[in-house]
């Protein structure tokens, strides 16, 4: 059912299709739903529709009268969407319909992601296919399963199903450029073993916080200096360890691979003689950190609250073994391109570190728009876990995808924002992944670019669409796909 919020916003179209897709759970590796959605809704329209294995959806649409001649087109966006929460929000992804929230000259979600990333594109494709006064070349809609954790959806791709020589993905965040290349990628998963023992007498409990972080995508936000909790917290871990007797006893941090973590949590015993000068400690390392980042993460708080004292605790090894890797472990920008000013090469993100039935779990991803820098990247990470005994593997991956400045639709693309605007668009690479390198590699004839509106906040409750671009980016792609002629 569409929400009434979205009824007086134009196009009106897009957004009513947007708000259909909010009701449908979409969480990545489980599409089931969203994609029987899309197969029956391009039945329902009497379109060719199918699916493959993994879930992928194709929908092909005519040519309009005097474009039967023009190549074909293929419309691109990815049906999954990143599912993060605030800490305090009551809401399952699996079974709960997002809700949106009108701010000022924005569209936001109450308390969680809002899926814009990359249910706009999806929601733009479908109004396109379904508007029969469009002029346009013979279309092929192509929207995918799982780009969030892993681009799995485009990894698996026969090389055989697409027949376009044209790709508009729509999975770009900044109206006004068109991206034409994007980073690599891979992700390293880390096991480390630890025991149990009983909780020490005469220790007093806390549970250690660390939150109000803005979070972001690992790749578009890595370079803006925002905290990862996992990091911040564990400096006061490591501390307490080796200055105040700190036992372990839980730590949780962060949630998806491809986001900053946000929040972080640690449940600590000390020493009786020692808790007022760990509450000291924790406040002041507290104020230190919010100090250190008091222009990108205002609202970043450490918390120290009295809880009941567990029963058991890591052992002492394996405790110091995690606060040591966890302090050494990079995270961030790793080196900037020499050929493209301020744009970020080399990447590593820390995205979370979870405790499960005698095994820590840490998830990384690295990031590079150089294939061997990516892979140096990984195996620096590797490296780091090793030295502390860890068990590491790795991704497959996902490629690059290689800027052509010559592009043929780029240049249609940026005649049309030219003449619509008034302006130059930007033309860039970007350091977050795209399917268009995997779908580059299956169909390498293909020409291919990114766009879309302004998203800010992506992979976190922060996630909001400027609505005004939202109108912009669909007139715009109206104009290109008539004079791709």
């Amino acid at each position: 059912m569409e929400q009434n919020i979205l009824k007086d916003l134009r196009p009106a179209r897009v957004w009513h299709w947007f708000g259909e897709i909010m009701q449908i759970p979409r969480p990545s590796k489980h599409e089931e739903r969203i994609s029987a959605f899309l197969v029956e809704w391009g039945r329902s329209h009497g379109l060719e529709t199918m699916s493959d294995s993994l879930g992928n959806v194709l929908i092909r649409k005519p040519a309009t009268a005097g474009y039967e001649q023009s190549p074909m087109v293929c419309l691109q966006a990815h049906m999954d969407m990143v599912c993060e929460k605030n800490g305090d929000k009551q809401f399952d992804f699996m079974t709960d319909a997002i809700q949106s929230v009108l701010d000022g000259e924005w569209l936001t979600a109450d308390g969680t992601t809002l899926g814009a990333d990359d249910g706009i594109g999806v929601a733009t494709i479908l109004a396109i296919l379904e508007d029969k006064t469009l002029e346009h070349p013979a279309l092929e809609a192509l929207i995918t399963v799982d780009e969030e954790t892993g681009l799995t959806g485009a990894a698996g791709l026969d090389p055989d199903w697409l027949k376009s020589d044209i790709l508009l993905n729509f999975d770009d965040e900044d109206e006004g450029e068109y991206c034409i290349g994007c980073a690599g990628g891979i992700d390293t998963t880390v096991e480390m073993d630890y025991n149990l023992e009983p909780a020490p007498e005469g220790h007093t409990a806390f549970c250690l916080k660390v939150y109000g972080l803005k979070g972001g995508h690992s790749g578009d936000d890595i370079n803006r200096g925002r905290g990862c909790a996992i990091k911040l917290m564990n400096r006061i871990l490591w501390t307490g360890t080796y200055n105040h007797g700190l036992r372990l006893a839980t730590i949780d941090g962060g949630n998806l691979r491809n986001a900053i973590a946000r929040e972080a949590e640690a449940v600590v015993l000390v020493p009786t003689s020692q808790a007022e000068a760990f509450k000291t400690l924790a406040a002041n390392m507290g104020k230190a950190m919010q100090f250190e980042f008091r222009s990108t993460e205002p609202d970043l708080k450490v918390d120290l609250t009295p809880v009941a004292a567990p029963t058991q605790v890591v052992d002492r090894a394996s405790q110091e073994r995690l606060v040591n890797v966890l302090y050494a472990c990079a995270h961030g920008v790793l080196a900037m391109s020499r050929e493209i000013e301020n744009f970020v090469e080399t990447s590593t993100n820390l995205a979370s570190v979870k405790m499960k039935e005698g095994v820590i779990h840490i998830a990384t991803s690295q990031r590079s728009s150089v294939e061997s820098a990516k892979q140096a990247a990984a195996q620096k990470i590797e490296a780091t876990f090793r030295l502390a005994g860890a068990r590491v593997s790795h991704s497959d991956g996902y490629p690059g995808w290689t800027p052509n400045p010559q592009s043929r639709v780029l240049q249609v693309g940026v005649e049309v924002y030219r003449s619509m605007y008034g302006r130059e668009p930007i033309v860039r690479a970007i350091h977050a992944g795209l399917e268009c390198g995997l779908i580059g590699e299956k169909y390498p004839r293909m020409d291919m670019i990114s766009y879309g509106p302004t998203l800010r906040g992506v992979h976190s409750p922060d996630e909001r669409i400027e609505i005004k671009t939202v109108e912009m980016f669909w007139n715009q792609t109206v104009e290109i796909l008539r004079r791709l002629k």
